[in-house]
């Protein structure tokens, strides 16, 4: 089985632009970009609700396409989500719902702090309960 990366330096098109150069370093330099900000942007979202987790691996899943040490780290993560998942699988339900109350416990408090910092935004309706 061949990695990601090979899978698409292989691929015709990923070939044509090996083979020139200076096309081929600013295609590396753009994924790198790209990757780089998708996974900075999936750090900055982890305590905030939303799939923070979720783009950091979909940024290393872009930047894996051409570095081995993001296939590497990304390989190393969903080894390890894997690993969790059936630890998580195994336990009883009342640990699961448990685990589950606390994880989103801890998302409110996130959002909760986050709005009392910043503010509640004027384009959230006033329906809403939200203190203003």
């Amino acid at each position: 089985m061949h990695s990601l990366r090979e899978r698409v330096a292989g691929a015709r098109w990923r070939r044509r632009l090996a083979a020139r150069r200076s096309v081929n370093h600013g295609y590396r330099v753009g994924v790198g970009v790209v990757g780089g900000l998708v996974v900075a942007v999936g750090l900055a979202t982890i305590p905030l609700p939303g799939p923070g987790w979720l783009t950091v691996i979909a940024g290393l899943f872009v930047l894996a396409t051409e570095f081995t040490w993001a296939e590497r780290l990304l390989e190393f993560t969903k080894h390890h989500v894997k690993r969790w998942t059936d630890w998580l699988a195994g336990r009883p339900v009342w640990l699961r719902l448990l685990l589950t109350m606390t994880t989103a416990a801890f998302v409110y408090g996130v959002l909760v702090v986050t709005l009392h910092m910043t503010g509640v935004p004027d384009w959230v309706p006033g329906w809403v309960p939200l203190w203003r």
